[in-house]
């Protein structure tokens, strides 16, 4: 994956201030878009969480048009680019008091997206559970903030190709998600998430998915309860609604309802194979 164009606060360059708050402290946000023919059907998903964010963090928010020229601007002549729009709190002084006034650097850069194969659409991926857990920290839960430290060690885990994700618990043991992605899953006919208001990520893939779908209970999931499942799928909006053939040991099939959201998904203009 090689970076097509970067922007800095709105002008060419691949560099920031080593004082920037974003890289001494991970004090940010950041959005991963997929555009698709210079289309992002998830765009206001995006934008909404974004602002969301920094109203929590008190870092001041970006102007949505102004993100979406720069984003058209490094991605364009990529047919399928992922853009990812980073957002500190700026430079400051050493220390970790935010400045009163900050100044936030805003870095809008394009990639090529990911190489996705129908295969694994229609047959599934390989997941496995991540020893690492997530802590517990309401303060942060949902947000996409910029440190993924955790995330980082979970990955670390593996190095097996067949195995395409990593399953996260919290440290007291429920579920959560997967290390880049949602999950949901079909228990006894009802369509379950795992609640994310205590640490995890609220992905904007994942609130499609819930807005299709208001009967999906969002709740607390054990490892006990997964096994017992119908239906796995993961979402991200990289990379769509991926089926889980297996998590460790335990064999599952796409079913109705991850077909029906796969459906869906290219219904919102995203391929379901590129190569």
């Amino acid at each position: 994956m090689s970076v097509a164009r970067v922007l800095v606060d709105g002008a060419q360059a691949d560099t920031v201030s080593v004082a920037d708050r974003g890289l001494s402290y991970g004090d940010g946000l950041f959005e991963t878009i997929r555009f698709v023919h210079g289309h992002a059907p998830l765009w206001l998903r995006h934008m909404e969480r974004l602002h969301e964010g920094c109203r929590r963090l008190g870092i001041p928010s970006v102007d949505a048009e102004s993100c979406l020229r720069e984003a058209l601007a490094v991605s364009v002549g990529v047919e399928h680019a992922v853009v990812r729009i980073t957002l500190t709190r700026g430079a400051g002084a050493r220390g970790y008091a935010p400045p009163a006034l900050p100044t936030p650097t805003r870095i809008v850069a394009a990639f090529d997206a990911p190489a996705m194969h129908g295969e694994i659409y229609q047959q599934g991926v390989r997941v496995r559970w991540c020893r690492t857990r997530l802590g517990l920290q309401p303060v942060l839960a949902g947000m996409k903030h910029l440190n993924r430290l955790e995330q980082v060690m979970a990955r670390s885990e593996w190095s097996d190709a067949s195995i395409h994700e990593g399953l996260l618990l919290d440290l007291e043991g429920r579920v959560v998600c997967a290390t880049m992605a949602n999950l949901f899953v079909v228990i006894d006919g009802a369509l379950v998430t795992p609640s994310v208001d205590r640490c995890g990520v609220a992905g904007v893939a994942r609130a499609e998915v819930l807005s299709v779908r208001p009967d999906a209970q969002v709740t607390t999931l054990s490892p006990d309860q997964l096994q017992r499942a119908s239906e796995v799928f993961l979402c991200s909006s990289v990379r769509g609604i991926l089926p889980v053939q297996a998590v460790g040991d335990t064999v599952y099939g796409p079913g109705p309802v991850t077909r029906a959201m796969q459906h869906h998904w290219r219904g919102l203009g995203y391929p379901m194979e590129q190569a």
